[in-house]
């Protein structure tokens, strides 16, 4: 079995490389399809049962779904009004060990108020649902890191959160959930995967799928899939990647895989459901704080007519989201509307003394829920549960599900892939630390010895620890050998210039978007939204990327162009004109494999090349 060890969880431009020019002349055991968070779960857990994997993901690690959730490690407490209990209990099940032992730098208990607007009966009624989710998460751990929730007064409930209006709230339930930074935890799945010996490689888009054998009457219908081809977008190239077994983890552009199936395909139909948060500086909500729980700010979940609306802390910011409507428009870029931003800030507004306003805003993102398609055209209603189906042999396509219980879907996808294999153990990424998490209750009391031995502020020390763990020492080292790197990214005093570097050379960084949108969260905690950091962010990538003038240029454009085209779609009325806004800006990623000629496009041509958005075949 491969070892998680140290310098083969770091994904650099080397390792890409490596990488790439061994998949050529492998067959691997499991080939994962999409590198969001339970693409990458698969890859980890197949890695981690000792099998040779391979994880392609056509742009980001992360970046589609995966980087614009929530950011909430949850039950989902209004699903017991749905009386979907077995859900609920999985997922506060991997709450638990996500808290305790898979994650604890990037996972973090948060408190959350549930405010009262109603008579008595709401304080009973709601009383019970938040009892019986204690119930089901309380049985997963003995020394309950999540605490039970209490009852508050009117008193109370203002003390801890004194924007909340007085006239409205009677009251409020606090319970507890978690709070997860999901691009950086997704990208830990991958490193702990390539750690195992996983080869894992983004800007990698799979173009078709490789099929042998068939039934012998002259229909490939149930021919096997053995492989797949790949478009490299860092280069132009393609190659072939061969595969005892090919796991889809491809979110909402599962229907594409069905696509390439043919007469295959299976009866299995993915929704996309837009997602939309507001970014605002805590100046902009009076929250209060909670001694008990370390000085952390309480959140809030607030009833809608449609969902729910949470208000999020994060960092020096909050978090208000989210929407929940149909979108069948571009998926790589899912775009908010000023509707979008519109109806959060009156359903937010409703509860608050000092209303948000517009010019507030920080920053914006959309991400697509991929929802298991019901008879119901109500998104809000569709299955948050998962489905794993074999339409063919050799292929296997997990989709539904919520960010919480990647691991499962993961675990399950992968028990499919491999039930022809004999003599594969079973999962055990139940168990499992991701990168940063091995010794984290050695360091995360430490910020004061480990700042002062860097020579870098202690406030820099503690946002490190949050983001890279019992690896925060990769990055000081970085500063240590080059004073420059200790400084501060113009623009977001938040984050190192040693983070840059770090990203690029362990995280396998390749664009200026992959910084400051994943890698870092400059693009949506910054007035500017990264608009300010990026020449320095790219100036920094092109010393350990090899970069030209020409080609650093480029990306500072790309990147502001990409800016430019959000705020234009967020002025935009509906979905439709805010998607064409949106989509005046190309990806960077130059070129990509035409899935009809097979031969690469420029990404300006894409659309007229592909009939489509340019996402491709699959991701």
């Amino acid at each position: 079995m491969h070892s998680g060890t140290t310098d083969r969880t770091l994904l650099s431009p080397a390792r890409r490389r490596a990488d790439r020019a061994r998949l050529a002349d492998e067959v691997v055991d499991v080939l994962v399809i999409g590198g969001g968070v339970t693409g990458a779960g698969a890859a980890l857990d197949a890695a981690s049962r000792g099998l040779t994997v391979a994880l392609l993901e056509a742009r980001d690690f992360a970046a589609g779904t995966s980087s614009r959730s929530s950011k909430l490690i949850h039950g989902g407490l209004r699903y017991l009004e749905q009386f979907a209990f077995p859900l609920v209990h999985e997922a506060l099940h991997e709450r638990a060990r996500l808290v305790q032992t898979i994650a604890p730098h990037l996972v973090r208990p948060l408190p959350f108020l549930l405010p009262l607007t109603s008579p008595v009966w709401q304080r009973a009624y709601f009383g019970a649902g938040v009892a019986l989710y204690d119930v089901l998460g309380a049985a997963f751990t003995s020394h309950r890191p999540i605490p039970g929730h209490r009852h508050l007064s009117r008193t109370a409930t203002l003390e801890a959160f004194p924007g909340l209006r007085r006239d409205v709230v009677r009251g409020a339930i606090r319970y507890w959930d978690a709070q997860v930074d999901d691009a950086r935890h997704t990208l830990a799945v991958v490193r702990t995967a390539a750690g195992y010996g996983a080869r894992v490689l983004s800007s990698a888009r799979v173009t078709g799928l490789l099929r042998d054998g068939g039934d012998g009457d002259g229909s490939a219908a149930d021919a096997a899939v053995v492989g797949v081809e790949v478009a490299d977008l860092t280069d132009g190239s393609s190659f072939t990647v061969r595969a005892r077994s090919v796991v889809a983890a491809t979110g909402v552009w599962s229907d594409d895989i069905g696509t390439m199936l043919g007469d295959a395909a299976p009866d299995l139909r993915v929704r996309a459901s837009k997602g939309v948060h507001l970014v605002v500086p805590r100046s902009a909500i009076d929250g209060g704080s909670l001694a008990a729980a370390g000085g952390t700010s309480d959140g809030l979940i607030l009833r809608t007519p449609t969902s729910v609306l949470f208000v999020i802390p994060w960092n020096e910011q909050w978090i208000v989201g989210t929407t929940d409507t149909p979108w069948k428009l571009d998926r790589d870029h899912p775009a908010a509307s000023s509707a979008d931003i519109a109806y959060l800030l009156d359903q937010v507004n409703r509860v608050l003394v000092r209303p948000i306003t517009t010019e507030q805003i920080l920053g914006v993102y959309a991400g697509l829920r991929p929802l298991l398609a019901g008879e119901s055209d109500d998104t809000s209603r569709l299955s948050r549960e998962h489905a794993v189906v074999t339409p063919v042999p050799g292929l296997v396509l997990v989709a539904g599900g919520k960010y919480t219980t990647y691991r499962v879907m993961a675990e399950d996808a992968v028990d499919a892939a491999v039930a022809g294999l004999p003599g594969v153990p079973a999962s055990r990424t139940a168990h499992l630390p991701l990168v940063g998490a091995h010794r984290w209750t050695e360091v995360r009391d430490r910020a004061a010895q480990l700042a002062a031995a860097a020579g870098v502020p202690e406030a820099a020390v503690e946002r490190l620890l949050h983001r890279h763990g019992d690896r925060t020492a990769d990055v000081l080292a970085l500063a240590a050998d080059d004073p420059g790197l200790a400084q501060p990214l113009p623009g977001a005093p938040g984050y190192l210039a040693a983070e840059v570097v770090h990203a690029v050379t362990a995280e396998g960084a390749l664009h200026l978007d992959d910084v400051l949108t994943r890698r870092t969260r400059i693009s949506i905690e910054t007035a500017h939204r990264g608009v300010e950091t990026a020449a320095r962010v790219a100036e920094l990538m092109a010393r350990e990327l090899g970069w030209d003038e020409e080609r650093t240029t480029r990306e500072v454009a790309h990147y502001t162009a990409r800016v430019d085209a959000e705020r234009e779609s967020q002025r935009m009325p509906d979905d439709r004109t805010a998607d064409a806004a949106r989509l005046g800006a190309a990806d960077v990623r130059a070129g990509v494999a035409s899935p009809r000629r097979g031969e690469l496009v420029p990404q300006e041509d894409l659309r007229v090349a592909t009939g489509g958005s340019g996402a491709g075949p699959a991701r």
